[in-house]
């Protein structure tokens, strides 16, 4: 089936809650409908192409989390190609991102004069400011020219078709340049309605969204598989582990979303809310973007009386590549499930396809996957084989088909020869009943090239130094799996997501 963005909210009845807005951040203005969305989306292709903006032209969009960030997504995509980027970049990092997509306008808030607005008019970018009205529904918007652009006319007009690019994404480039990923209508309307046959989503669903909507997760995982599914989203603005209960409390969504650090976040915080928790009715919790420790997963669902699944996603896939299935069916900790969309196998360095049970790279194929990186060859000859997509994820298929992932392939510490897997590191270290948090990476080693080391979060009122732990590890695993290095902080480095980083943490912490 191929289909557009503007198909999958077309087949939606009108009178149904599409976006919405946590009441104590939506100031008195009411939830939009998906008959109000399908106007929005009139209006803004008229507005565009009135702009001299058509289809697959780049529209930068930079909006803080909420209702009109998630609306504007959908809206432009329906006309032309949205690049969202992060609101907290600098001038140079807008400037770069923008030349890089070819940027034929930026869309900011109309209040909006910082590094995006600086960026663009250093570039000669027009600026079309997102305009909003306190007398209207939540994420409803008019998009309004910063200048004059007499005579211009988009290329194509009207509504984009299955083939045009909907959505590009840079890779988050932590040891390289980052690539161009342009995803298809075709690739995000398949995902979508991928996570949507995987949670058994319904019109009677609300997702509760506290990820950021310039990553791939929040865009499609929360707000078009629910749309897609006749479901509402409602978006905060932002992650606020402050705000986090009180937002369950007001939207009393049936499931939410997030990468496994916000989950930890979430839990800390549960004992003090015990009220508020036993009145929530969610149907499921869902994971992505990052490894789930499995006493994480444990901790989720006998706090929050709900299963807890955890899928396995990136921004090349248009999201989600493989999950964990709802009961009765099982789910494995430690797994990140069965196929859920696209096909997944286990390739070796030349290219042939392994039987389950042994590790190899994990590779995809299928209606969600890009077709390839924006003007970059040799990324592509890297990436593609024999028709499969390669990962860059280290894995392997149980004799069910659940995969497990032993870790990036650039993530695996190489210790003198001896390959170790960061993920059963962190896993046995998180056993540990006074950690809270752990990420293991690679450090530099003089005679060894790297060695293992640690950083380590302690739950709250609890104590343990290094030798304490590393004494626990070592009667897990082998001694060359162990950290050499146990670092304890307060807070582990985060990127822009709320992942942790493993790829440059060493150098993050002085460990030479």
């Amino acid at each position: 089936m191929t289909q557009t963005v503007l198909d999958l909210i077309e087949a939606q009845p009108n009178d149904g809650v599409a976006i919405a807005m946590p009441p104590s951040e939506a100031g008195g203005r009411p939830a939009m409908s998906f008959g109000r969305l399908k106007k929005l989306i009139r209006d803004v292709q008229k507005d565009l192409n009135a702009l001299g903006i058509g289809r697959n032209d780049r529209v930068a969009i930079v909006l803080p989390n909420g209702p009109e960030m998630a609306a504007s997504f959908i809206a432009i995509a329906c006309t032309a190609t949205t690049a969202p980027l992060n609101p907290s970049y600098g001038q140079d990092e807008f400037e770069f991102y923008l030349k890089d997509l070819r940027a034929k306008a930026v869309a900011l808030a109309e209040d909006e004069a910082g590094a995006a607005a600086e960026a663009a008019k250093a570039l000669g970018i027009p600026i079309v400011r997102v305009a909003t009205d306190p007398a209207e529904a939540v994420g409803v918007f008019k998009l309004l020219a910063e200048a004059a652009r007499a005579g211009e006319r988009a290329a194509t007009t009207g509504f984009a078709a299955p083939a045009d690019t909907a959505l590009v994404l840079h890779t988050s480039g932590t040891t390289s340049r980052p690539k161009i990923v342009p995803l298809s209508h075709e690739n995000v309307t398949a995902s979508a309605r991928h996570i949507g046959k995987t949670l058994q989503l319904t019109p009677a669903d609300r997702c509760l969204n506290i990820m950021p909507l310039f990553h791939i997760h929040g865009l499609i995982a929360a707000v078009l598989s629910s749309l897609g599914a006749g479901a509402s989203v409602w978006c905060a603005p932002g992650f606020n582990a402050l705000k986090a209960f009180s937002w369950l409390e007001e939207v009393d969504p049936t499931w939410y979303t997030a990468v496994p650090t916000m989950h930890q976040t979430i839990l800390a915080r549960a004992p003090r809310n015990a009220e508020i928790l036993a009145k929530l009715k969610l149907r499921l919790i869902r994971s992505s973007s990052a490894s789930l420790p499995p006493q994480v997963m444990t901790a989720l669902e006998e706090t929050f009386g709900c299963p807890v699944i955890e899928s396995y996603g990136m921004t090349e896939a248009a999201h989600q590549m493989a999950s964990n299935p709802l009961p009765p069916a099982a789910r494995k900790p430690g797994s990140v499930g069965i196929a859920a969309g696209p096909e997944v196998a286990i390739m070796d360095d030349a290219g042939d396809l392994k039987p389950q049970g042994e590790i190899g790279e994990v590779v995809i194929r299928g209606p969600n996957v890009t077709k390839g990186y924006e003007s970059n060859p040799s990324a592509n000859d890297a990436a593609f084989s024999n028709g499969w997509f390669r990962t860059g994820d280290q894995g392997v298929l149980d004799e069910e088909g659940y995969l497990r992932l032993t870790g990036r392939l650039k993530e695996i510490i190489n210790r003198g020869g001896e390959k170790v897997s960061p993920l059963e590191v962190d896993e046995a270290i998180m056993d540990h009943p006074a950690v809270a948090q752990c990420v293991t990476f690679a450090m530099p080693h003089k005679s060894l090239g790297e060695d293992v080391a640690a950083a380590v979060v302690l739950r709250e009122g609890q104590t343990a130094d290094e030798s304490e732990i590393r004494k626990f590890v070592q009667g897990k695993l082998a001694d060359f799996k162990t950290p050499r290095r146990v670092i304890i902080l307060d807070e582990i480095p985060k990127g822009a997501t709320g992942k942790l980083q493993r790829i440059g943490l060493a150098a993050k912490l002085g460990l030479k």
